[in-house]
């Protein structure tokens, strides 16, 4: 009876029956190339299958989707090899690879299966499976994209990084200014030395020339009796990293370009130089030109930081960036709170279309929220309501006749009428209709929202 209905099934049914599998499924022909993927490889890497198949594994494994590569030893040793892996997005996956070989012992095919270690990690807790149990290293200086402005950026931030120039990262607050001039320092001659953020906003005018430059025995009513070495002088053979930089009040804004031009500097006091080699990377979401024009920043010191520029897209405008990177912060605070919570598609969907002015900072500090507050599935239900309302019109098509709008703006007010109160006779009255009308128009649009 079972081989009856196997010999039933189609090719489509077969890839919808696989796609629905929570475990990653890999083959790979006798070329290393990839042949078949299922749906998993989107929330694992980030990618479509059609990014995927056809693309021998070395070269995913060359641009960092995953780690450490398993394939070359499986075809070398001929015998099933499991693995510990962590992809682009932060998934700890159990891997394990089984060769399938022909009459003359050549390796065919490879079919592999992944597992999310967390999904063993919670077994292990309820059920004390005999899995080990760790913490990771966060791994949020991770720069996932596949939005062509950002792989630009990337290179071009490769490029610089090996030179010595200053450089100005521009972009609104949350684009990941911080993550770029990290990533410029790892890949420069300096990723040996130290690497120092100063947020110009968060310290306070009064204090920011002394906690750089330093000061003298005496320099001032309350200063260390010793003196103290400013940060300049610990960052010395490495990178500063002046966040927010149209903050820095223009009192120290040429001592700051004394640094730059000269390598020197008076500690506050003082009367003897310093000299220090420091590389300056700067950012602001401010419009430094227009500062200029105002006079409430140096032009001078506006063009040694500009030397090269690097403007950061928001994420409204790598929107295919936000589910890869919302599942990147999935892995990563299930690991912190040390659950196991999946997200749905509708979600996941309801998110893409959002607008996102708090960028990538917005969208970890919700994926945080949701991780706390949800069940075991996030789902819309928890989204909150401007980021809910605003998504869900975005994502669907404007109204082509007035009896469909009408009937959106009633599907509309329905469901956030029960959002709010989950109670038929309370949507009732604030509708100004029967309940009985309520219980069915929540029964028609809330579908979702039911149950939770």
């Amino acid at each position: 009876m079972f081989s009856n209905y196997v010999d039933n099934l189609d090719v489509e049914t077969l890839i919808k029956i696989l796609d629905y599998s929570s475990d990653e499924i890999f083959v790979l022909d006798g070329d290393m190339k990839i042949i078949y993927v299922n749906d998993a490889c989107k929330k694992h890497y980030g990618l479509n299958k059609e990014d995927v198949i056809g693309k021998l594994s070395k070269e995913l494994v060359e641009e960092g989707y995953w780690t450490p590569s398993i394939f070359p030893e499986v075809f070398e040793k001929k015998v099933p090899i499991s693995v510990k892996q962590t992809t682009v997005l932060g998934a700890e996956l159990l891997t394990s690879a089984i060769p399938i070989s022909n009459e003359q012992n050549e390796v065919e095919l490879v079919v592999t299966t992944a597992r999310e270690i967390q999904s063993y990690k919670m077994l292990n807790a309820k059920d004390n499976f005999p899995i080990q149990s760790e913490r990771k290293e966060d791994q949020s200086a991770n720069i996932i994209t596949n939005n062509e402005k950002m792989k630009n950026i990337l290179k071009m931030s490769q490029k610089v990084a090996v030179t010595n120039s200053n450089i100005l990262i521009l972009g609104e607050s949350g684009t990941g200014k911080g993550m770029i001039a990290q990533h410029i320092h790892k890949n420069s001659r300096r990723s040996n030395g130290p690497f120092l953020t100063i947020n110009c906003a968060a310290i306070p005018a009064d204090l920011i020339e002394s906690e750089l430059f330093g000061y003298t025995p005496g320099a001032f009513t309350g200063a260390n009796r010793s003196g103290k070495t400013g940060l300049l002088e610990a960052v010395d053979g490495g990178t500063l990293f002046l966040d927010e930089v149209g903050e820095m009040p223009l009192s120290l804004q040429a001592k700051m370009l004394q640094v730059i031009q000269d390598k020197k500097f008076i500690p506050l006091g003082g009367h003897k130089e310093k000299k220090v080699n420091v590389r300056i990377l700067a950012a602001t979401n401010r419009n430094l030109a227009d500062m200029v024009k105002k006079q409430t920043f140096r032009e001078d010191l506006f063009y040694r930081l500009n030397v090269v520029d690097i403007k950061m897209p928001s994420l409204r405008e790598r929107r295919e960036d936000i589910i890869p990177i919302t599942y990147h912060f999935l892995y990563k605070f299930n690991r912190i709170y040390e659950v196991n919570k999946l997200i749905s598609e509708d979600c996941l969907e309801l998110l893409s279309h959002y607008s996102w002015p708090g960028n990538v900072r917005q969208l970890e500090n919700l994926v945080e929220k949701l991780i706390i507050i949800s069940g075991d599935v996030v789902g819309v239900q928890d989204i909150p309501e401007g980021i809910y309302t605003e998504g869900k019109k975005v994502g669907e098509p404007p109204p082509s006749s007035l009896n469909e709008a009408v009937e959106l703006a009633k599907k509309e007010m329905v469901e956030r009428s029960y959002k709010q109160h989950k109670s038929s006779r309370k949507v009732a009255k604030e509708l100004q209709i029967s309940q009985t009308q309520a219980s069915k128009l929540i029964r028609q649009y809330c579908r979702d929202l039911q149950g939770n």
